[in-house]
């Protein structure tokens, strides 16, 4: 068996939640390292958008921000950000969300916005980009984020993209019709939301993992599924499909890769 990183084992797992007719909007970073995998492997006709207006973008190195040039050079068309939004997005055209974040609860809310305090925060984030409006308006949203209990916390410090709030049917008091949150992949297994809780529940542990460190690396009690898989580990085609695509990648760009 070839061996592997704990961040090729997620950003594989993360790759195989998509499906060939899927149309996704894509963030950058782990969550574009996932989607052009799936796309590059089993899933060809996958209709990759980013956030700039591309539509079934086909980048050949990851791109650095939404705004390279790659996105556009490669899409099939480009639509102005107003209309990705409001007739893409808004109009119930992207069948899954995939994002990422710097913190996340049990309930699958994720935030990018600040650490700390919010009118003197420990560290300003990036903030929210479209990631809000992904969240409440894709069919269901998919997340990829390395587990540790800097980033899986018991309460978020901000809310900037909801989950499934704070469980059961909030999303539908809240008059939201997608799904949410329906999976989240890490370097050490796979979540899925619990059926009536919606608490995100492990379904699937990475070969050699134990739920011993699962747990040691989460904020919360974790709760296991009834029946838990062991992942996949990755095949010889992913890990040289996803490597060869992290090197043209790092040739394309350097030391900002």
């Amino acid at each position: 068996m070839a061996s592997y990183t704990a961040t090729e084992m997620m950003t594989v797992a993360a790759a195989r939640a998509l499906r060939n007719n899927d149309v996704c909007f894509v963030g950058i970073g782990a969550p574009s390292a996932a989607c052009n995998l799936a796309r590059l492997t089993h899933a060809p006709d996958l209709t990759l958008i980013y956030e700039s207006g591309t539509i079934a973008t086909k980048p050949n190195v990851l791109p650095l921000s939404i705004g390279d040039g790659e996105l556009c050079d490669t899409a099939l068309t480009t639509v102005s950000v107003p209309e990705m939004f409001r007739y893409w997005l808004q109009g119930g055209r992207i069948s899954v969300g995939f994002l990422g974040g710097a913190q996340i609860d049990r309930f699958a809310n994720l935030n990018t916005t600040v650490v700390g305090p919010y009118a003197k925060p420990k560290v300003r984030l990036p903030g929210g980009g479209g990631a809000p409006e992904i969240a409440t308006s894709c069919g269901e949203i998919f997340i990829i984020m390395a587990q540790s209990k800097r980033s899986f916390v018991p309460t978020l410090d901000f809310i900037t993209s909801i989950g499934h709030g704070e469980g059961g049917n909030t999303r539908a008091r809240l008059g939201l019709k997608t799904k949410g949150p329906t999976r989240l992949m890490t370097d050490l297994c796979v979540f899925e939301p619990d059926a009536e809780t919606k608490e995100m529940t492990v379904v699937s542990v990475h070969p050699g993992v134990r739920r011993e460190q699962i747990q040691e690396n989460t904020g919360w009690p974790v709760r296991f599924a009834a029946r838990v898989s062991e992942t996949p580990a990755p095949n010889a085609r992913e890990l040289e499909v996803l490597r060869e695509l992290h090197a043209r990648t790092a040739r394309a760009h350097g030391e900002a890769a």
